[in-house]
């Protein structure tokens, strides 16, 4: 049976995965970036985007989409604020938006901080002193500096604001604070959020996204994210997956993999999985494209 004629293939002609580990990293990666863009294109994808805690990932981006340009795989990365890759910083974040070799070349995101904020700080039983230096949203008065005037150059590019691994209140706050300022893209990462918290960023403007590693089995291995330490995350059963999809609705939705770590299927594989169980958890295929070619491409701007 060729690839193109496995269950669920079809759904991936015209898709864009935003959420994709195929940069270097200290977990082991199924495949690296060249692999997965011509993996991608092989199975029809329209759009990669490539994520890294450790570097700015529009560079790999930007040599990917030159070196492939023949496969037709918009390859995307961007900033996530970590400490190794400049953390929250106004001027790391200069320096993302015109990174590659022409204006703008492969840079769609900026991301909040995915493991160096309070949020995930907590739940990793991490140290006073790390936590005292992780980036929180106050629940009310001002953002911490530099991220108002983030935000501002954020809104000034016109690029996906990536709301990170903060908490369900937090991305709430954030959400509506980036919208009064100019933010028209924001991505939400809403797994384990409650309903009432996906409904709210989604009203407020906001697409949330659902992953397929939080349904996967690499949720029970301890995994090495920012440092030597391995923490292990919460896995989510499909039907509160599924209530999250609807408290978000499909139209504001995006599905992606978040694959390329060593002991899941590489991303395009994985990505086939989730959608053929997102599918058994009742959306059509019109939703299902909606979610994973329709709302990517709008909101990233392919």
């Amino acid at each position: 049976m060729s690839d193109r004629n496995r269950p669920g293939s079809d759904l991936l002609v015209g898709a864009v995965d935003c959420h994709v580990h195929a940069c270097p990293h200290l977990n082991g990666r199924s495949v690296d970036v060249f692999q997965a863009v011509r993996e991608a294109a092989e199975a029809g994808l329209a759009g990669l985007g490539l994520m890294d805690n450790f570097a700015n990932s529009s560079g790999y981006a930007a040599l990917a989409r030159r070196e492939l340009a023949d496969l037709g795989v918009a390859v995307f990365g961007g900033l996530i604020m970590e400490p190794p890759a400049g953390g929250v910083s106004l001027e790391a974040v200069r320096i993302a938006l015109g990174y590659g070799y022409g204006a703008g070349d492969g840079v769609r995101f900026i991301s909040l901080p995915t493991h160096h904020t309070r949020h995930i700080a907590r739940l990793e039983g991490r140290s006073p002193a790390y936590l005292d230096a992780c980036l929180a949203i106050p629940e009310q008065g001002e953002l911490p500096d530099p991220l108002s005037a983030i935000l501002d150059l954020v809104a000034e590019h016109d690029v996906v604001l990536n709301t990170g691994h903060i908490s369900g209140p937090e991305a709430v706050r954030l959400v509506e604070l980036a919208r009064v300022r100019g933010v028209r893209r924001i991505l939400v990462p809403a797994n384990h959020y409650r309903p009432e918290e996906i409904s709210a960023v989604t009203d407020a403007g906001a697409h949330a996204e659902f992953s397929f590693f939080f349904l996967s089995h690499a949720t029970q291995v301890g995994l090495t994210h920012v440092d030597a330490e391995k923490h292990t995350v919460a896995a989510l059963d499909l039907p509160v997956l599924a209530a999250g999809i609807h408290a978000a609705t499909p139209a504001r939705t995006v599905l992606s993999s978040d694959c390329g770590v060593y002991v899941l299927p590489p991303p395009v594989e994985g990505l086939r999985e989730f959608l053929l169980m997102v599918a058994s958890a009742g959306f059509d295929e019109v939703a299902l494209r909606t979610m994973v070619a329709d709302n990517p491409k709008r909101l990233f701007g392919l």
